[in-house]
């Protein structure tokens, strides 16, 4: 039926069926048919399909006549080495695709290696996507080959392909030739110390490599060294990725000394490398120093007690974005970040989840954002802030106009928290993200909360998933789901609403015009209170994702899926 109504289109440019399993082999067959004689479809999406070899193969053949078609995702397709080397021969003869995603589709090294093949014959394909593929080192060795000749590939992903030490080589040597290639992602290859090393010396060549990611490699300290000298002469590269290097202390100073002189990073991401105290220390000194680095991660690399790391931040100027994720910081950094952030004027994102602010951190922080008027992201999820955090976090965003996401998850903040910030919130007029999942409001807070829904008109999505509301707290929100017409998506799993507050719900969906998405999972909705929200499905047109899951509606299941199916939406769980 698609087909046919394809062949008549001659409109359409862009289609994506993006995992339909239903096209498999036969329907791949049939679309490569259709692109033999389609002249206007440019960008075509088919990943996750099952087309295996042969679809992958008559695909190829309709590359080699069609001359519209610029981007094809083919990711996910179990298109296997055959399947690759027969698009590898087509991109010898197509002159039009310039994206081309084969992500997953088990190539091996034979596909890695036609491919590489094809691209010293290809001229305009520009955007190549090959991760999980398992080229292995005689793929990247082809690969490399291949950008040696290559003029217009500007961007290659050989993200999870065992490459190697001797495949990094192959690559390194490939950079200090190539003049196109802007972006290079060889995340978890196995490259080792030596490939490291072999890139390093890539990086003082090339001239035109914008941003490199290779997070995962076992670089080691000596690495990490040869990165670094690395970056004191290279003045192109503005990203890089060095993710769970086991880089260690030595080489976090060694990357430290680098920053002091780099001038062309804004991107730099140190994150579990075991820097610990000192090396994350000279990681910060130095970012002091930098005037160029807008985006930094620091996160799980053991700063505990560092309280001269976070002091030292104050002094930077540049920095719009800090991720200080499970550090092990505790009231003592917190309050130094609340100095931070009463005098950095360009910080915009801060993360601090999984540290250990506790109360005192949680207040001191409250009080920075009063003076702080660029800060838009805030994520303290499980930091231990309890009531007297969340009431001093509540009391600033009844005066706070600036931040627009707050992630206040397990904190224990209980009903007086609970309160305290739905109070906030009839105030508040710049909040459009709250995450207040597992924080223990109960009843008496989900209906402060309720309340405060009927008021604001902002806040656009809401996480109250694990907070015993029950039946009463439920009722008392599908209330407000009457009156509120700008929450979008709300989170009520694990509240024990039961079938009551499953028929409320029902009720509301009747009514609200707003709601695209409603997780309702474990809720104990039985078969009426379910049954009741599905019924209402049939006079909703804007609900786009609902989560039923785990709700003892077995009983019911034909007459959900009788019901659903009418609907036709793939984001209905039950």
């Amino acid at each position: 039926m698609l087909l046919k109504v394809l062949y008549k289109n001659i409109t359409l440019n862009s289609l994506d069926l993006n995992s339909n399993n239903i096209i498999g082999i036969e329907g791949g067959k049939l679309l490569a048919k259709f692109l033999c004689k389609n002249t206007t479809l440019n960008s075509l999406n088919l990943g996750g399909n099952n087309l295996g070899s042969e679809g992958g193969k008559t695909l190829a053949v309709a590359l080699c006549k069609n001359s519209t078609l610029t981007s094809l995702n083919l990711r996910s397709n179990k298109i296997g080495s055959e399947g690759g080397k027969a698009l590898a021969h087509a991109l010898c003869k197509n002159s039009a695709l310039t994206s081309l995603s084969l992500q997953n589709n088990r190539l091996g090294s034979e596909g890695g290696k036609a491919l590489g093949d094809a691209l010293c014959k290809n001229s305009t394909l520009a955007f190549l996507n090959l991760k999980y593929n398992n080229l292995g080192s005689e793929g990247g060795k082809a690969l490399a080959d291949a950008l040696c000749k290559n003029s217009k590939l500007i961007s290659l992903n050989l993200n999870n392909n065992r490459l190697g030490s001797e495949g990094g080589k192959a690559l390194a040597d490939a950079l200090c030739k190539n003049s196109t290639l802007t972006y290079l992602n060889l995340n978890s290859n196995w490259i080792g110390s030596e490939g490291g090393k072999a890139l390093s010396d890539a990086l003082y060549e090339n001239t035109t490599l914008t941003s490199l990611n290779l997070q995962n490699n076992a670089f080691g300290s000596e690495g990490g060294k040869a990165i670094a000298d690395a970056l004191c002469k290279n003045s192109t590269l503005t990203s890089l990725d060095l993710e769970s290097n086991d880089l260690g202390p030595e080489g976090g100073k060694a990357l430290a000394d680098a920053l002091c002189s780099n001038s062309s990073l804004t991107s730099f991401n140190f994150r579990s490398n075991n820097l610990g105290l000192s090396g994350g220390y000279a990681i910060v000194d130095a970012l002091c120093k930098n005037a160029t680095i807008k985006n930094s991660d620091l996160r799980d690399n053991n700063l505990k007690g560092g309280e001269a790391i976070v002091d030292a931040l104050c002094k930077n100027i540049a920095l719009t974005s800090l991720d200080l994720r499970s550090n092990g910081l505790g009231s003592g950094e917190g309050k130094i970040l609340a100095n931070v952030l009463c005098k950095i004027s360009t910080l915009t994102s801060l993360d601090l989840y999984d540290n250990k602010l506790g109360s005192e951190g949680g207040k001191a922080l409250a009080n920075a954002l009063y003076k702080n008027s660029m800060l838009t992201f805030l994520n303290l999820t499980w930091n231990k802030l309890g009531p007297e955090g969340g009431k001093a976090l509540a009391d600033v965003l009844c005066k706070n106009s600036t931040l627009t996401s707050l992630n206040l998850e397990s904190n224990a903040l209980g009903s007086e928290g609970g309160q305290a910030l739905a109070n906030a919130l009839c105030k508040n007029s710049t909040l459009t993200s709250l995450n207040l999942n597992s924080n223990w409001i109960g009843s008496e807070g989900g209906k402060a909360l309720a309340n405060a829904l009927c008021k604001n008109s902002t806040l656009t999505s809401l996480n109250l998933q694990s907070n015993r509301l029950g039946p009463e707290g439920g009722k008392a929100l599908t209330d407000a789901l009457c009156k509120n017409n700008t929450l979008i998506s709300l989170d009520l799993e694990s509240n024990n609403l039961g079938s009551e507050g499953g028929k409320s719900l029902a009720d509301v969906l009747y009514s609200n015009t707003s709601l695209t998405s409603l997780n309702l999972r474990f809720n104990n909705l039985g078969l009426s209170g379910g049954y009741a929200i599905v019924d209402a499905l049939s006079k909703n047109d804007t609900l786009k994702y609902l989560d039923l899951r785990d709700n003892n509606l077995k009983v019911g299941c034909a007459l959900f899926k009788s019901t659903l199916h009418k609907h036709n939406n793939k984001n209905f769980k039950y």
